[in-house]
């Protein structure tokens, strides 16, 4: 039974960022497979049957989408230190979901300026940016996506609120960091790191660069590169692991063993398809069978997606 790590991310994703610092955190080993920042993704699919957004985590034949649903699966590799700590149980997780959906479309809304896309595609060629823009442009078709000017006093006054709170702790809720830490950081990085030609956002917040500079000094573990037709040949050599004590929790009428597909709410709105195998409190397991990656087990959190039975 393989236990090891793989990473499919690409260097400059935020939420691959929020990972990256988590697996640092932990000092976990893990593995890198780098993905195309744009679709088509074929090896990305092969795993997930669908789901395209980054990063997705590998640990043998189970395959993990959302970085809300990979941190609380590295927490339980690596319990310590904890990356929810018992006295912030729920407000971390509240705040960390306001992090990853309220502040970072608030922050890339920024980021995507027209200066800030001059830096980030500075040294690509010009249809690079081209294909960028276009691909999010399909991720985003039901959304409604902040104008720079509307989001520029939201981002500000966020960064204040942030930097209230590290001015009296080290990290967000005290001397350590949680996930809240985490799902704060990657979108302020992308700025800071990504289109620093827009990072004056941070010139009257210098506590928050502070706290940046803490958070980005945990690293990102122990690195080992690999290659996406190593992490395929994983996958089909592997079982997926098995729900023996999953608790059924059924909201939708809609039976394990039921061919269904699961969808992001809103942004990437690619489904993947499956056999229901669980449906929990949190999450919901599909399994499919793939000509190169064989039988998987794909995890999504309940939050954030949708369950519906597959079209006949």
């Amino acid at each position: 039974m393989s236990t090891e790590l793989i990473l499919h991310h690409y260097p400059a994703s935020p939420f691959a960022e929020k990972v990256r610092m988590v697996l640092g955190f932990k000092q976990l080993p893990w593995k890198s497979v780098i993905i195309p920042s744009v679709m088509p993704k074929p090896d990305v699919v092969a795993l997930t049957g669908g789901y395209r957004r980054t990063p997705v985590l590998q640990i043998g034949a189970d395959i993990y989408c959302d970085t809300s649903l990979i941190c609380e699966v590295l927490d339980h590799t690596q319990p310590e230190p904890v990356l929810y700590p018992p006295h912030l149980k729920g407000v971390s997780r509240v705040f960390a979901q306001w992090a990853d959906s309220t502040l970072f479309w608030t922050a890339m809304a920024w980021n995507m300026q027209p200066k800030g896309l001059a830096t980030l595609f500075a040294k690509l060629p010009p249809e690079v940016g081209s294909a960028f823009l276009d691909d999010r442009k399909a991720m985003s078709v039901n959304m409604t996506r902040l104008r720079t000017q509307d989001a520029a006093p939201a981002y500000r006054s966020y960064l204040r609120r942030i930097a209230h709170m590290v001015e009296e702790h080290d990290f967000l809720f005290g001397a350590e960091p949680c996930v809240a830490d985490f799902a704060a950081y990657h979108p302020l990085w992308f700025t800071r790191v990504c289109t620093p030609s827009v990072a004056d956002v941070f010139d009257h917040v210098p506590a928050v660069l502070e706290w940046m500079d803490r958070m980005a000094a945990l690293g990102h573990g122990r690195m080992e590169k690999f290659n996406a037709q190593d992490a395929i040949t994983v996958a089909a050599g592997a079982e997926p692991l098995p729900h023996m004590s999953a608790v059924f929790q059924d909201d939708h009428g809609i039976a394990l063993g039921s061919e269904v597909t699961v969808a992001p709410e809103s942004f990437g709105p690619e489904a993947t398809q499956g056999t229901l195998v669980a449906a929990t409190r949190t999450r919901y397991t599909l399994r499919r069978e793939d000509p190169r990656a064989g039988v998987v087990n794909v995890h999504f959190p309940r939050i954030g997606y949708v369950l519906r039975s597959a079209p006949p």
